[in-house]
């Protein structure tokens, strides 16, 4: 890294400068390379239109929550309290893990069984870059989109996909 303040050439990661002794480490900040990696800087989860959440409560039965995931078209609904608290997500991935040759007769087991509890999500102003951290750091397909703990969208892998090829 150059210093901005003498112009020596730090090698990357210096908190300080080597010459002078200013700190760096508020000027590291990443710079993006191309128009793909300003669009995932600057554009926010929001412009992605999340897909408005399909919603189930926690004792809905496995089969009403398939169900629902095929008639929406959709691989993942959020499991939600009374109040409209996210609880859960059910996504196609726990179905496959958790449920499917793993349980007889789950069909009329209660969503909650298998859910993945507390899932991560993202604020609607969060960057479309964090959104992809996120999803890459936790090998998820779908985000939720809250504010205040309440469910607003679903952004998928999809979605990302939609987002990157735009800049192609």
């Amino acid at each position: 890294m150059i210093c901005p303040f003498c112009g020596y050439d730090n090698l990357p990661g210096e908190e300080s400068c080597m010459y002078c002794g200013q700190a760096l480490t508020s000027l590291d900040v990443p710079q993006p390379r191309d128009e793909l990696g300003e669009a995932l800087m600057e554009s926010k989860v929001k412009e992605l239109r999340p897909q408005k959440p399909v919603t189930v409560l926690p004792n809905t039965p496995v089969r009403e929550a398939i169900r629902r995931m095929v008639d929406f078209n959709i691989g993942a609904v959020l499991v939600v309290n009374e109040t409209g608290q996210l609880l859960g997500i059910f996504s196609e991935r726990d179905l496959l893990m958790r449920v499917v040759g793993q349980h007889e007769q789950f069909e009329n087991l209660s969503v909650s069984m298998f859910m993945t509890p507390k899932p991560e999500g993202v604020h609607p102003d969060h960057s479309v870059l964090f959104a992809v951290h996120k999803m890459d750091a936790g090998d998820y397909r779908h985000l939720p989109v809250v504010r205040d703990n309440r469910p607003l969208g679903v952004i998928s892998a999809r979605d990302i996909l939609r987002f990157v090829a735009h800049y192609l």
